[in-house]
């Protein structure tokens, strides 16, 4: 059984076709890379599946669930999380309270427990706190659970981003572009982590431009270009794809030397 499948998704906004007939399909605990230039409707792929945006036509299934139609928030209690290209932190609360917001699909305590405290309340509320610091933990913050989001580093704010991520325990979690505004050491360290999620079990879809964190990390990799699909296949075969090639370089490739290679 597959963790995700897209079966000839489409989505148009107005007269625009921002993503044609895309299929793909995506195993348990795979680390699967989506790359593409600019404008190639990546990111409007990541919104179809999460339920930021309708389908015109096609299917997203999750574990043979069909999820396209369904509000955002049950997507989330389904089990898919995701960080987004443009940070969204709560910038003037605590790392542990951005975390803890994380947490709060999986609460399921009543308006009664809730306004009379209840032991029920209670120990949700212990579980949440326990499972926000596993997850800050598990990214290397723990130490600064109490420092307000605004104040840390960007790469340490992509960090907390997945570390709430995390705390909605999803079974497939979406990166949009993890690596953006961090330095070589961090984006190293990010390629660890990533790495790490997947030895939980869970399935990894990212977004990057950085080429050789998506060539290290990744065991597939699915490229469109202008909303269609152009090549599948793995780090070593989209490398060597001339439609790939030509779709980032704007030429094709020459038959002596590959200059993709650079790029990625």
């Amino acid at each position: 059984m597959n963790c995700l499948q897209l079966r000839e998704v489409t989505k148009k906004f107005g007269g625009l076709v921002a993503v044609q007939d895309v299929s793909f399909e995506t195993p348990p605990a795979q680390i699967m890379g989506l790359i593409g230039p600019n404008g190639a409707g990546k990111t409007t792929i990541f919104n179809l599946i999460t339920g930021n945006y309708g389908l015109n036509s096609g299917q997203i299934l999750f574990y043979n669930q069909i999820i396209s139609g369904i509000p955002t928030y049950r997507i989330v209690e389904l089990g898919i999380a995701r960080t987004f290209q443009t940070i969204r932190l709560f910038k003037n609360l605590s790392a542990i309270e951005n975390v803890l917001a994380g947490c709060h699909c999986r609460m399921n305590s009543g308006i009664f427990s809730s306004m009379f405290h209840t032991r029920k309340h209670h120990a949700q509320e212990n579980h949440a706190l326990d499972r926000a610091m596993k997850s800050l933990t598990f990214v290397g913050l723990s130490d600064c659970y109490e420092l307000k989001a605004k104040n840390f580093s960007y790469g340490n704010q992509r960090l907390l981003e997945i570390a709430r991520a995390l705390a909605t325990s999803p079974k497939l979690i979406i990166l949009d572009e993890p690596a953006g505004g961090m330095n070589d050491q961090e984006t190293l360290s990010l390629i660890q982590l990533i790495k790490k999620i997947q030895t939980q079990g869970i399935t990894v879809l990212l977004i990057e431009h950085d080429m050789r964190l998506v060539m290290q990390v990744c065991e597939n990799i699915v490229v469109v270009d202008y909303g269609q699909k152009i090549a599948e296949g793995t780090p070593e075969e989209i490398k060597n794809n001339p439609k790939v090639i030509k779709a980032y370089l704007g030429s094709d490739m020459d038959s002596n030397t590959n200059p993709v290679n650079d790029k990625f």
